[in-house]
């Protein structure tokens, strides 16, 4: 019997503003092993990372914390360029905390990956990973979970770009049980800005929940979050996207907008798009769509020999392919080559594989 001892993390990837409680949109909660800290004594992050918002809320980035022990820390010198990504990799029930600072005019890439392993089903990984960027300082930042159909995840990310400052990241949700994505990115600095693509696949009984934060209090900083997927089976889905623009940020313009095709019949999508705004001369633009392949659509493709199901298993495949093109270190390529075999198959997988190679 496992007596283990475990804790519930009620508000997992809060936004800024709550809205819609009857519709259960506003968080999600997990159920995660309670952290042992009798007798230890843990290397902590600068206190200034304290500050920086990792989306996934505070109760859950307590956790992660508490859970992983020491910290991680990686400083990037100024007007340098970082040649080693900094991978963060947790499988197995692994939790890690990392703080990152890129000093002015420095470039670093940063990859998160999150796998099942040997894990057993119920077992969550999580990643805490918070990043600061000062001024003119590039941050490429990709992250992959890919674990299997009985295992949890839960991973939020900060960041805080200072003038000037650019933030690149792709996010590829490709499998898990149960997973949380939290990212909160400030765009303090003026001139500083967010580019944000997300892709994600969800299937089975699995959940996915998603938490996009991004706070813009810099003068003429930008901010594109884009996010699209495929839900099959009975999956469930939410997808909060905020963009906040501060009082004092003078031109500052955000835009959010999610695509979803769903291909089950089952299916729970929540998407919740919104901007708070106390400035005037600012621009936010917000917006969702749903849906499944039209009939003149498949009639198309009909015509060209595929049926419902090949015609939807393509767009499946053009998100692990997306995600292996993009993968930038061997840990995150091998996850979502991983994850393609046990969606699409062996030789659907060593295709998309070999497509790259060439």
């Amino acid at each position: 019997m496992d007596t283990t001892a475990t804790t519930t993390l009620a508000h997992v990837n809060v936004p800024y503003a709550q809205t819609w409680n009857y519709l259960h949109i506003n968080d999600i909660a997990f159920t995660v092993p309670t952290p042992d800290a009798k007798g230890k004594v843990y290397e902590a992050a600068p206190r200034l990372f304290d500050a920086v918002d990792a989306g996934v809320g505070e109760e859950a980035a307590r956790w992660i914390v508490a859970s992983a022990g020491d910290v991680r820390y990686v400083e990037v010198p100024r007007h340098t360029v970082r040649e080693e990504p900094v991978v963060v990799n947790v499988s197995a029930g692994q939790v890690a905390n990392t703080a990152i600072m890129v000093r002015e005019g420095a470039t670093v890439n940063v990859a998160v990956v999150a796998t099942s392993g040997e894990a057993e089903p119920g077992t969550t990984t999580a990643a805490l990973t918070r990043i600061i960027a000062e001024r003119d300082a590039t941050v490429n930042l990709i992250e992959i979970v890919a674990d299997g159909d009985a295992t949890n995840h839960l991973e939020g990310v900060g960041i805080k770009a200072d003038d000037r400052a650019t933030v690149n990241v792709r996010q590829y949700a490709l499998g898990g049980a149960k997973v949380a994505f939290g990212i909160g990115v400030e765009l303090a600095g003026d001139y500083s800005r967010l580019d944000l693509i997300m892709r994600y696949h969800a299937s089975g009984e699995g959940t996915l929940d998603v938490n996009h934060q991004c706070r813009m209090s810099g003068s003429y900083s930008r901010a594109e979050m884009h996010a699209s997927g495929v839900l099959a089976d009975a999956a469930k889905k939410t997808m909060r996207e905020t963009i906040d623009l501060v009082h004092g940020a003078k031109d500052a313009r955000g835009n959010e907008a999610e695509t979803v095709l769903v291909t089950g019949d089952d299916v729970v999508n929540k998407t919740l798009p919104t901007i708070l705004c106390d400035e005037e001369d600012v621009q936010g633009n917000h917006g969702a769509t749903i849906g499944s392949i039209g009939p003149d659509q498949l009639g198309y493709l009909a015509d060209r020999g595929l049926s419902r199901e090949e015609a939807e298993s393509l767009f499946v495949r053009a998100i692990f392919d997306d995600a292996i093109i993009n993968a930038t270190v061997p840990e995150a390529h091998d996850a979502a080559v991983a994850r393609a075999e046990a969606v699409l198959g062996a030789d659907v997988a060593h295709d998309l594989d070999q497509s790259q190679e060439a």
